[in-house]
């Protein structure tokens, strides 16, 4: 009986790790770019444009049962109606002093990544209602030494803080599948390196990373939509702190944008909250899950390969139904519907000043300006390019221009080698495993299209590169999906979660 006994326990052990490890990335295309923050300005227009992925139902009044509402998801899974947005990025040329919106390659990833606390079996879903904001719009240095101090530190004064817990949940990952030497894990650095190394060193552009705190006081979501939540002592993993004990899945970012698109040309990458340091880097979310599904993912989606695929439960829809999914039209503000999303003004989209050093709210307060000169920023050292142990596997004018909301167009693609329903049902996202292999970075085909356009982005189909037209008008594409397994997923390629 004893030996029965002692062979149980180690096989229990046995699945308890294996559970700790397991997660799944679920891919979203833009379902919007617009100036709308339901958790900062609520009924309101938000001072600074979003790239807004998920649920046709969001709008500056939603919540969980809105998105709920939504006809609609960006995300290719259909049950998950969650709303995910972070800031978008941009460009101002130093010549002309004017914004460019910058691509994303391959839409974001949003992971769930499945972490109990010691000696738990599950972790908890979501509640119905939940809200939470990660990051500090206002942030703009990293206070801490640079690269990161070992992670068995992490709980030693005066790291073992709230604080640099925060500032630490940023990465900015730096890619070039050219040279696989290169390879960087992700949380490995927590600000935006300069252009001129950003022109020198990522060549496939750079990954946006933000890891959400996990662990919850059980209480409902505050007005601050933070002050409900914790890091783990490890950031994305470790213990939960004595007052926030309830283990929520752990919600991992990842938005990979084009910055390589801009090199050789003088200017600065911004943030579209004005910040050029990436430290202010931010992300919000609001469940749009029916709360007992994802708890029954989250005991029963377990597998380690991470793929939406794997899961019995989830029902996965065709690229060409999530690419075509939008924010509702009328769920737009009016003064806002017309809003230049992409660039060509010499301001950014809400005027919010450029602000790169200290925080940004004091400063401003200090020394109210509406903006700041363009010019190179370079807030931190450049990092070597050796993977971190953190590896979940990355004077302006004043006048505006005006052209159809990004948010309610759509995409017309061309490509001189396919269809345009071939090309609309690929999405970059990852095939990884440990260790991770690296894909060269494929050669982009001219488009042969001659209509007039007002902004691009490029999809990845194995070696081809799909370019993306975003246009005024409604035009309806029909897509048929490829089979998911065969799906290019180089994009956002690293180490082991």
């Amino acid at each position: 009986m004893r030996s029965s006994t002692l062979a149980l326990k180690a096989t229990t052990l046995l699945l308890f790790a294996a559970y700790t490890n397991a997660f799944w990335r679920m891919p979203c295309v833009v379902s919007g770019l617009a100036r709308i923050d339901p958790l900062k300005y609520y009924g309101t227009i938000s001072e600074h444009m979003h790239a807004i992925h998920g649920s046709s139902g969001f709008s500056d009044s939603a919540g969980t049962a809105e998105l709920l509402a939504g006809e609609c998801t960006s995300c290719q899974v259909t049950q998950d109606k969650s709303a995910y947005w972070t800031p978008a990025l941009y460009f101002q040329n130093s010549a002309t002093s004017e914004f460019s919106l910058v691509n994303q390659v391959g839409g974001m990833l949003a992971y769930y990544l499945l972490r109990p606390n010691a000696g738990a079996a599950n972790v908890t879903a979501f509640p119905h209602g939940f809200e939470m904001i990660a990051g500090d719009t206002n942030q703009r240095e990293f206070k801490y030494p640079v690269p990161d101090v070992d992670k068995s530190n992490w709980n030693v004064d005066p790291y073992n803080t709230q604080e640099f817990k925060r500032q630490a949940a940023l990465g900015f990952n730096c890619l070039d599948y050219t040279n696989p030497a290169a390879t960087e894990g992700s949380l490995y650095r927590h600000s935006l390196p300069d252009k001129a190394y950003l022109d020198a060193h990522c060549k496939s552009g750079v990954r946006f990373e933000l890891m959400f705190p996990s662990c919850w006081n059980g209480k409902p979501t505050p007005d601050d939509k933070k002050s409900h939540m914790a890091y783990p002592s490890l950031v994305g993993e470790g213990d939960c702190p004595p007052d926030f004990p309830i283990r929520l899945n752990t919600l991992f970012f990842e938005t990979i944008w084009d910055t390589h698109a801009f090199a050789g040309t003088d200017g600065q990458f911004v943030i579209a909250n004005g910040d050029p340091t990436g430290n202010g880097y931010h992300g919000d979310f609001i469940m749009g899950w029916d709360e007992q599904f994802l708890q029954d993912a989250s005991n029963q989606c377990t597998d380690l390969s991470g793929k939406i695929e794997d899961c019995p439960l989830f029902t996965i829809q065709p690229l060409g139904d999530s690419t075509a999914c939008n924010i509702t039209e009328s769920n737009i503000p009016a003064p806002i519907a017309k809003e230049l999303a992409v660039g060509g003004a010499t301001t950014l989209p809400g005027n919010p000043p450029i602000v790169s050093t200290g925080y940004a709210s004091d400063v401003l307060a200090a020394a109210p300006s509406s903006s700041s000169a363009p010019a190179p920023v370079s807030s931190a050292p450049a990092a070597s390019t050796s993977p971190s142990s953190e590896q979940p596997s990355s004077s302006v004018a004043s006048d505006t221009q005006q052209a159809p909301a990004a948010s309610t167009a759509v995409r017309i693609i061309a490509d001189s080698s396919q269809s345009a329903t071939e090309a609309s049902s690929t999405i970059a996202t990852p095939s990884f495993s440990p260790p991770p292999t690296v894909t060269p970075e494929p050669a982009l085909q001219s488009s042969v299209s001659t209509q007039t356009y007002f902004s691009t982005e490029h999809q990845t189909k194995g070696q081809d590169v799909v370019e993306v037209l975003w246009v005024e008008d409604i035009v309806t594409v029909t897509a048929t999906a490829l089979s998911a397994r065969k799906r290019h997923l180089h994009k956002h390629r690293r180490g082991v979660l």
